[in-house]
C-alpha cells in the first residue's frame, strides 16, 4: 500500500505562499538583459565612490544594491546603512523604488549600454541601539494604561492615559512621577503632545477633549465640549503649516461619527467635518493640508484642513477600518527637532527646519507625496497615494484607485505604521502576528512570529532599523526590521501589553497596559 503524505501544515503552507510571491517579483524581470554598469555618488557632495560596477539586470535591486553600496564602503554586517536611490539627468529625478529594470530601463530612460550615475542618501545618518533592560518601573495608575507617548524632543518626558480617569507625566530619567492630569471624569483612551512639546491634549471617554502645560501639570482653560460620544484619536496641525507662532489647531475624531478642528489657544471649534456614517476610529493630519479620517463605515475620507470640504472618500475595505498611517508621520511628530539636538533660535528657522524635513522625508521623484496605509477588520491592508494637489483638477480621476493590496493576515488588522524613513509598513494583528511590507510598492517582506497573543500595536526605533511590539501576551519583543528576524524578547508586564512607544530620540520604549505600571526600556 503506498504512503499518502499528510497535507501541508499552516506554516508550510504560508513558506509556500511566500517563496511563490517572491518568486513571481523576481521572473518579472527578463533573464536575457545582461548586465548593467552602475557607478554611485554621494548625493550631498557629489564625490563618487568606487568605481563603476557591472551588475546583471535581474539582480539589480534596491536590496541588492544597498548590499553593494555597503561592501564598497567597507561596511560589515552590522553596520550596514539603509540607501535611497535616485538618478538625475536632463532636468529630471527618477527615484529607483524598486529595482534598475522598472525605473529606468523599461521607461527607456536609460539603456543596458549606458553607464548609470545612481545618486544615494543614507535613510539613518545615525543607529539606535536595541533596548535590552527595563530600567525602571513605574506604579501610580489606579487602572489599565491605555496610551503611552513621549516627547517630541527627549525621551526623559513620558506621558499616559488611564483608565483611572487621569494623565500622567512620567521624568524617564528618573524613573518617577512627574505630575498627574486630572479633570476627566472617565477614562481617558488617547494623548498627544504638540509637535513643539509645549502642551498636551487629552481625549477621554467623557466626550471631551483637554489641553495641559506639560511643565506645571495644569489644565489651559476648560475642557473642549462638542463630541456626543468618546474621543477615538487626536491629530495635531502640522508645525510647518500654522498660520502664526501662537496658533495651535487640534483634530478629534469620535464615536459620534464627526471630526472636530479646534483652536487650542481661543478653546473654539473652528470646524466640523461631517460625512461617516459610524464610529470615526482613527484622524491624521497631513503635511500637505489634508486631514486624513478613518470610519468604522469602511471609507476612509480626505479633507481640506482650511475650510473643511470633503475633497474624496476612498472605498475598497468591506469591514471597519481601524486605523491608518502616513509616510510622514515621524517627521510631522518631530517637527524641528532632530537627532542632533540643536533648535533653532527663532520662530521663523523652526518654521523653515520643519518645512524642509517635511518636504525632504515626502519628495518621491521630486513630487511630494504622501503615502497612505490603511487596516481593516476585513483582515487586510491597503496602501494608497492621494493626489497632494487640492483641489484636484479636471482631468484627474476623482476615484482614487489604492496602490496595493496587502493580505496574508488571518485576524483582524488592529494597527499599522510607516517606519520613518518611509520604506517600511509594519502591520499587528489579533493573529498573533506581525507583517513588514515595501511601502513603496505593497509587497510583502517578512512575517514577525513570536508572540502567542494578539499584537495590539508596533513601533519603528527612529532610524527604521528595529521594531517593538506589545501583545496580548504580556511581553514587547524588539525585531531587526531588515531581517525579519526577533532581537530581543522583553518580559516584565504582568498582564496585556495596550501602549508602547519608541522615543523620537531613541534612547528609550515606553510600555504600559493592564497591569497598571509604567515601564521603561533601555539599552
Amino acid at each position: 500500500m503506498a504512503t499518502v503524505l499528510p497535507p501541508p501544515s499552516k506554516r508550510q503552507r504560508t513558506a509556500i505562499a511566500e517563496k511563490a510571491q517572491e518568486q513571481q517579483i523576481v521572473d518579472s524581470i527578463p533573464n536575457d538583459l545582461g548586465s548593467v554598469r552602475v557607478h554611485f555618488f554621494d548625493q550631498s557632495t557629489g564625490q563618487a565612490t568606487g568605481a563603476p560596477v557591472a551588475i546583471p539586470v535581474a539582480d539589480a535591486t534596491v536590496k541588492n544594491l544597498e548590499l553593494l553600496l555597503n561592501t564598497l564602503q567597507g561596511n560589515n554586517a552590522s553596520e550596514r546603512v539603509p540607501y535611497r536611490f535616485s538618478f538625475g539627468a536632463d532636468g529630471q529625478t527618477v527615484d529607483v523604488l524598486d529595482d534598475i529594470y522598472r525605473a529606468l530601463l523599461k521607461p527607456g530612460i536609460r539603456t543596458t549600454e549606458d553607464t548609470i550615475s545612481l545618486q544615494y542618501t543614507p535613510q539613518a545618518i545615525f543607529r539606535v541601539r536595541s533596548v535590552s533592560r527595563c530600567s525602571a518601573s513605574i506604579p501610580g495608575h489606579g487602572e489599565a494604561i491605555l496610551a503611552t507617548s513621549f516627547a517630541s524632543s527627549s525621551s526623559s518626558r513620558l506621558v499616559t492615559g488611564s483608565g483611572d480617569n487621569s494623565a500622567r507625566i512620567f521624568d524617564t530619567d528618573t524613573g518617577t512621577p512627574f505630575h498627574t492630569l486630572k479633570g476627566h471624569t472617565s477614562w481617558v483612551l488617547v494623548a498627544s503632545w504638540s509637535p513643539d512639546d509645549t502642551t498636551i491634549a487629552t481625549g477621554s471617554m467623557d466626550n471631551t477633549v483637554r489641553i495641559w502645560d506639560p511643565q506645571s501639570g495644569q489644565p489651559l482653560g476648560q475642557p473642549l465640549k462638542g463630541h456626543t460620544k468618546w474621543i477615538t484619536s487626536l491629530a495635531w496641525e502640522p508645525y510647518h503649516l500654522r498660520q502664526s507662532p501662537t496658533t495651535q489647531r487640534l483634530a478629534s475624531s469620535s464615536k459620534d461619527s464627526t471630526v472636530r478642528i479646534w483652536d487650542t489657544i481661543t478653546k473654539r471649534i473652528d470646524l466640523v467635518l461631517s460625512g461617516h456614517k459610524s464610529s470615526v476610529s482613527c484622524v491624521r493630519w497631513g503635511g500637505t493640508g489634508t486631514i486624513y479620517t478613518a470610519s468604522h463605515d469602511k471609507t476612509i475620507k480626505l479633507w481640506d484642513s482650511l475650510n473643511g470640504t470633503l475633497i474624496s472618500t476612498l472605498t475598497a475595505h468591506v469591514h471597519w477600518v481601524n486605523h491608518l498611517a502616513l509616510s510622514t508621520d515621524s517627521v510631522l511628530r518631530t517637527a524641528y527637532h532632530d537627532h542632533t539636538g540643536s533648535i533653532p533660535p527663532t520662530d521663523d528657522e523652526k518654521l523653515a527646519k520643519a518645512k524642509q524635513r517635511f518636504e525632504t522625508a515626502a519628495k518621491i521623484n521630486n513630487t511630494l507625496t504622501e503615502r497612505l496605509v490603511t487596516a481593516s477588520d476585513d483582515c487586510t491592508i491597503y496602501l494608497w497615494s492621494p493626489p497632494t494637489s487640492f483641489p484636484p483638477s479636471p482631468t484627474i480621476n476623482p476615484t482614487i484607485k489604492p496602490l496595493a493590496r496587502l493580505f496574508g493576515h488571518q485576524k483582524q488588522v488592529n494597527h499599522v505604521t510607516f517606519s520613518p524613513s518611509g520604506t517600511l509598513i509594519a502591520s499587528s494583528s489579533f493573529d498573533n502576528h506581525i507583517k513588514l511590507w515595501n511601502a513603496a510598492t505593497g509587497a510583502f517582506l517578512h512575517t514577525l512570529r513570536g508572540h502567542v497573543g494578539a499584537v495590539y500595536m508596533s513601533c519603528f526605533s527612529p532610524d527604521s532599523r528595529l521594531l517593538v511590539s506589545g501583545s496580548k501576551d504580556t511581553t514587547l519583543k524588539v525585531w531587526d526590521a531588515g531581517t525579519g528576524k526577533l532581537r530581543e524578547d522583553l518580559p516584565g508586564h504582568r498582564d496585556e501589553v495596550f501602549a508602547v512607544d519608541w522615543s523620537p530620540d531613541g534612547r528609550a520604549v515606553g510600555s504600559g497596559g493592564k497591569d497598571k505600571v509604567v515601564r521603561v526600556w533601555r539599552h
